[in-house]
């Protein structure tokens, strides 16, 4: 149990709430270009670059995709199409929830106040929301914060809108390198980690750790 009231829960929403699908995507879109025996190779270096895309100065979001894609085709000396990235940033809009997803956010709704901080554009990400059915009360973005998770700015505009402290939310990712490493170290103590198999787990960063959304709930005597 998480012997904690907090003011609001807060959510990563793409890979936590949404299902990931860029991987499969990736895998799908260059198998003409990746040889077979190197695309594990390729798919962690897209992932890696992705990460170091957002770590800089605020871009759009389809930038992001089309930047991280092209630079790790050029690092493997392949051929980049932007088709391939332009195919991405158009799928995920049309994403929608892993399957224990919306009864849980329901649940938890009846309750608290539930926050969304993405990394997704402006016009993306209500269609993400949208499938979720359960109330939010508020949603920000990276566009908005002017910048990506994991940087702080990106977690200290979303505190500023809701003006309270970093020890008064609990917040929910599945990804500790985007979301809980950055989130602890800002103060936010109290952190669920939904383990969906993206990362390896980080134990030493002080979060509560299940595998389902729907484990939360529970956690909170609900």
């Amino acid at each position: 149990m998480i012997e904690f009231e907090p003011k609001y829960i807060t959510f990563d929403m793409h890979g936590t709430l949404i299902r990931w699908h860029i991987v499969d995507m990736t895998r799908k879109l260059l198998a003409g270009v990746v040889p077979a025996e190197r695309m594990d190779e390729f798919v962690d270096s897209f992932r890696g670059q992705r990460l170091d895309e957002v770590l800089g100065p605020w871009k759009p979001f389809p930038d992001v995709i089309h930047d991280s894609l092209r630079k790790t085709l050029e690092r493997f000396k392949l051929p980049y199409r932007k088709a391939d990235s332009q195919a991405i940033v158009d799928a995920l809009p049309t994403w929608g929830p892993y399957p224990e997803v919306p009864e849980a956010l329901r649940t938890l709704a009846s309750r608290y106040p539930l926050v969304i901080l993405s990394n997704a554009a402006d016009n993306q990400v209500m269609s993400n929301v949208e499938k979720l059915g359960a109330p939010f009360h508020a949603v920000y973005t990276a566009e908005q914060a002017q910048a990506y998770k994991p940087r702080y700015q990106a977690f200290e505009y979303m505190l500023g809108q809701l003006g309270c402290g970093p020890q008064e939310i609990l917040h929910v990712s599945a990804s500790p390198r985007y979301d809980l490493m950055a989130a602890n170290d800002l103060g936010i103590t109290h952190k669920v980690h939904v383990n969906r198999g993206f990362e390896p787990s980080t134990p030493g960063y002080g979060y509560y750790e299940v595998n389902l959304l729907s484990q939360v709930p529970p956690l909170l005597g609900l």
